[in-house]
């Protein structure tokens, strides 16, 4: 086979979309004039169809005629009903232990706070944070933060940014010392994906307890937070679960932990009996005690329509997608001539792989800009990667082969 032409592609494509028991949900989606093909649902999820609508529902009724009546009535319980929604559509886990509220950043500045200083106040020795030179800014830059405050100590593991942190690495630096793990499940450049469960029980093993970074694998890879015996994770909400550009994240801490951890932003509605305006800090019970100011209610409106389609198509048959989008692009950068200089850099093992694969090469930043101006969007993630991020619920078969057809236009 020279440069893939000896296959025909759309073909293939046209008999993998006939097959696929999830294609009538590519058209829940808004339109998207002048756009070719969308590589980019790990970074920020399409917009579902019928979003406006509920978005101006939401405004003439239930803001406009509820007015202030809505926080009583609704929407006080929707960090912790929308946070349900999240567990029982994403994360494996069950009701009561997860809230929405907050950006991704603030949640995991919380939760690892939590985590370390729950850690330290039962062993002082315990002063430690492992996390790996890789990954996503905002947790490493958080992990920073938190060490300066608590006089901690930040742990490195050297990832590879072609792979990720396996439980090999985990096993050299984890001991007596760590307080908090802090991992990504997948990892931003590559698509790699962590193994949870191991990870997570070698940790406890050692006393550690272990936070999870799920912005990558949730709505795209199938999760059981509590059966891995998760103690804490974070995500956001705006690329797989489709809840628009800046939409609130979301916190899991297992039941084990409340009452017990307590997160350092001590807001006003997160105190039990908020209204009375009382003196000194209370927390509420549960996971209600992870919220700190006014909640992000019309942030959740799309999330909320977004989590019912989800639901409705199930984790494991969008994990079943996933793999199969990302195998059939996989196979098509495989068939390109060597010549062209294109490299994979993410795991080909599918126990291995998330929801993107990342294709490498040294023009990679001129070529996605001209790509953007003719509809097909991939991202850039320097210094010389093109990550094809491909959200099942709303990419078909044919517009992998057509998007990859006009990446391989560019490449001479």
């Amino acid at each position: 086979m020279t440069d893939g032409l000896a296959t025909d592609w759309l073909a293939r494509a046209a008999e993998l979309d006939a097959a696929d028991p999830l294609a009538a949900f590519t058209d829940r989606f808004e339109e998207s004039p002048g756009l070719v093909a969308y590589f980019d649902g790990n970074s920020l999820g399409r917009p579902v169809r019928g979003t406006a609508a509920e978005l101006a529902r939401f405004v003439e009724q239930e803001w406009g005629t509820r007015l202030i009546r809505g926080w009583d009535q609704a929407w006080m319980r929707w960090p912790e009903e929308t946070g349900d929604l999240v567990a029982a559509a994403a994360l494996g886990a069950a009701p009561g232990q997860t809230v929405v509220a907050d950006s991704t950043t603030v949640l995991l500045y919380k939760m690892l706070r939590a985590l370390a200083d729950g850690q330290v106040a039962d062993d002082p020795a315990r002063t430690q944070i492992v996390l790996d030179t890789d990954n996503f800014p905002t947790d490493r830059y958080v992990a920073e933060g938190v060490a300066a405050e608590r006089g901690m100590e930040l742990v490195w593991i050297e990832a590879d940014p072609a792979s990720g942190v396996s439980i090999e690495q985990v096993a050299q630096v984890v001991g007596e010392r760590t307080a908090v793990v802090l991992l990504s499940h997948v990892a931003y450049r590559s698509g790699y994906l962590a193994d949870a469960p191991a990870i997570t029980q070698l940790a406890h093993q050692h006393g550690a307890l272990v936070l999870w970074d799920l912005c990558h694998s949730a709505g795209s890879v199938p999760m059981a937070l509590d059966e891995w015996g998760v103690d804490a994770a974070v995500g956001c909400t705006y690329k797989y679960l489709n809840g628009g550009p800046g939409s609130p994240a979301f916190a899991y801490l297992a039941s084990r932990h409340h009452g017990i951890l307590q997160q350092p932003i001590q807001g006003w509605m997160g105190r039990r009996d908020p209204f009375l305006m009382a003196a000194g800090y209370r927390p509420a019970e549960g996971i209600r005690s992870l919220v700190s100011g006014t909640p992000p209610i019309v942030g959740m409106v799309p999330l909320r329509l977004s989590l019912e389609q989800l639901a409705q198509a199930g984790i494991e048959a969008v994990r079943a997608k996933s793999l199969a989008l990302t195998e059939l692009a996989w196979q098509i950068v495989e068939s390109w001539s060597p010549d062209l200089g294109v490299d994979i850099a993410s795991p080909r093992d599918h126990a291995h792989r998330g929801g993107h694969i990342t294709i490498r090469r040294h023009d990679f930043a001129d070529v996605n800009a001209r790509l953007w101006e003719q509809g097909v969007i991939p991202d850039f993630r320097s210094p010389d990667g093109l990550r094809l991020g491909l959200a099942p619920l709303s990419t078909s078969f044919s517009e992998v082969v057509t998007g990859l057809q006009r990446v391989r236009s560019h490449l001479t």
